[in-house]
């Protein structure tokens, strides 16, 4: 048995350890390119007597927290839906950073390391990560792939007495609020969590602000006397683009610390940025992503990419800012490509087999 002072010092010590570990962990738990579950999950193979619970497998799989764990198993739809979120966000997230120094390059250690820190990369990936989720799900709304969800049946569009209701919108009021809890909402003491939020919800915001109004017309001899409308998202390719540009326009904000407590305050933006008017708001009221940390350069392998070494690049393009000033190598190769290619009635197309020599720049090391 220990003493009484010796107790104490082992549970102040003990505690002291919890709140060490506590702060080495993320900030706060989310989800996609953001979370700790794999990006590549395979397709469970089960029998079909195990089919009725295979979503709990699925649900497992992705590591959730307890709360984002109970609610993926209460839809059998959710799980296939997040996996389908994670593949569709890491892609886009890929394809929009392809000609960049990180080009988004997700291996474990790399984006472990990433979200240690508050860069502006870290931001989109949390933003990414939101909308990818948001337009899965919204999108799996409308195709009947959940039980807890259909199409979006509340419109609320000018001149609706001139329209008729129809088709299948999709769901963006069902899929913002479940991403909302999904996500979850951490201490507004904790810097790092305001910051991953807000970035979160820009990614949402920006799911929203690409909804557009489809609508087609029924009348006699193609007259428009009734419309039927509804409500569709923007391909998530534009989500990305709209993303990137927000990316190359981050906001770099740090906080206010009250030297009485010690406690950080009011996150403000840099000087010589107008500040947000949203009063007692721990964030800038702004649609751009936030980040707290300087990116580093990305040139030499480290611990957030694996470098620029050996990385294709295109000569007029950007090989000078890829290869970060140490040059480029340069390879001729011979390729057989299809050309020529012609439409044959009635349903196939031929095309010829056309050789040519190109070259291929890669990055020095």
């Amino acid at each position: 048995m220990l003493d009484g002072p010796l107790l104490a010092r082992w549970l102040a010590a003990a505690f002291a350890l919890t709140l060490l570990l506590a702060a080495l962990r993320p900030s706060a738990a989310y989800f996609g390119l953001t979370g700790s579950e794999p990006l590549t999950i395979l397709p469970l193979t089960l029998e079909p007597e195990a089919a009725a619970h295979a979503h709990y497998k699925a649900c497992d799989r992705l590591k959730l927290e307890r709360k984002q764990r109970r609610m993926c198993r209460r839809d059998p739809g959710v799980a296939e839906t997040l996996v389908e979120a994670v593949s569709m966000s890491a892609l886009e997230c890929q394809y929009q950073f392809r000609f960049e120094r990180w080009n988004c390059t997700l291996e474990g250690r790399y984006r472990a390391s990433l979200l240690k820190r508050g860069f502006k990369e870290t931001a989109f990936l949390y933003a990414i990560s939101s909308a990818g989720l948001t337009h899965a799900l919204a999108k799996a709304c409308s195709a009947g792939r959940m039980e807890r969800c259909t199409c979006d049946e509340a419109p609320d569009l000018e001149n609706r007495e001139a329209w008729q209701w129809g088709g299948c919108g999709d769901n963006l009021k069902y899929s913002s609020k479940f991403v909302k809890e999904f996500l979850g909402r951490r201490s507004s003491k904790d810097l790092r969590a305001r910051v991953d939020f807000h970035n979160n919800l820009v990614g949402v915001k920006v799911i929203k602000a690409g909804v557009e109004t489809t609508c087609k017309c029924h009348g006699v001899s193609g007259s428009c006397t009734v419309r039927t409308c509804w409500r569709q998202l923007a391909p998530f390719h534009e989500v990305g683009k709209r993303l990137k540009h927000k990316y190359e326009t981050a906001l770099k904000v740090g906080s206010t610390t009250n030297e009485a407590t010690g406690e950080a305050g009011a996150i403000s933006p840099p000087r010589g940025r107008a500040p947000g008017t949203g009063g007692g708001d721990p964030l800038p009221r702004t649609p751009e992503l936030v980040h707290l940390d300087d990116s580093p350069s990305f040139c030499l392998a480290g611990r957030f990419s694996p470098g620029t070494a050996g990385r294709r690049c295109h000569r007029e393009k950007n090989c000078e800012s890829i290869c970060c000033g140490r040059g480029h190598n340069t390879q001729s190769r011979v390729v057989t490509r299809p050309c020529q290619c012609q439409v044959r009635w009635c349903c196939y197309v031929e095309c010829r087999q056309c050789t040519q020599r190109e070259e291929v720049y890669t990055c020095k090391g």
